[in-house]
């Protein structure tokens, strides 16, 4: 699945960013420490962008800024020959970013999902207006090796089931599906429900991520 298919299957903006804050819900339950989580949501990373984030810890990642200009995501396999890290000097591959709204570029731009020498680390990249129909990409040529059918898998799959395989790969626990999905329709978090996923986590414990996900208040 390359960049074109799965903007193809994405659903709107809005469920979007709804699957997003729930997975990174689900991952602030099952990893207590932040540092080995998987997927994160920050509601505050600005007075008007709320973000998305996934980091797998092998140097692959993804960033999703949600304004109200629109969406814009940004995917990264360092394993993928769209990496810039394969051409010299290291720029990103061709295509990736024509058509890019003025209005969502500056995400682009943004420190925290550049290399630490400033060079953009981006295999895969699209983007969504509130005018737009569908999501859109530029014009990639080898798309099919960019990486999006792994790393924005859970996005397009959009299921409880999808998580729960992921999850309990991961995670190495057995998990409920019913749990799962109570978070995946961001129903406010039950003792019942926090248990299913991960006995030694209490709600008072997770006061802190709530608010840093946006996640709907008990």
């Amino acid at each position: 699945m390359s960049v074109y298919e799965l903007i193809a299957r994405l659903p709107e903006i809005d469920k979007v960013r709804r699957m997003s804050r729930a997975l990174a819900m689900l991952d602030a339950v099952l990893s207590p420490e932040p540092e080995y989580r998987y997927f994160g949501f920050d509601s505050r990373w600005s007075p008007t962008e709320e973000t998305a984030l996934m980091r797998n810890g092998s140097g692959d990642e993804y960033s999703i800024v949600f304004s109200p200009d629109g969406a814009i995501a940004q995917g990264f396999d360092h394993e993928s020959p769209l990496s810039p890290w394969g051409r010299s000097p290291a720029e990103p591959w061709p295509g990736l970013f024509i058509g890019v709204p003025d209005s969502l570029a500056p995400a682009l731009d943004e420190p925290a999902f550049l290399h630490h020498n400033g060079d953009r680390k981006v295999t895969v990249c699209f983007w969504r207006t509130p005018a737009d129909e569908r999501w859109l990409c530029g014009p990639v040529e080898g798309a099919d090796k960019d990486g999006a059918d792994w790393l924005f898998k859970l996005l397009a799959e959009g299921r409880p089931e999808a998580y729960l395989t992921f999850a309990e790969d991961y995670y190495e626990v057995a998990l409920e599906l019913d749990a799962i999905a109570h978070v995946y329709a961001l129903m406010p978090l039950t003792e019942e429900v926090i248990t299913a996923l991960n006995p030694e986590v209490m709600l008072k414990n997770l006061k802190d991520d709530i608010a840093e996900i946006g996640y709907p208040r008990p």
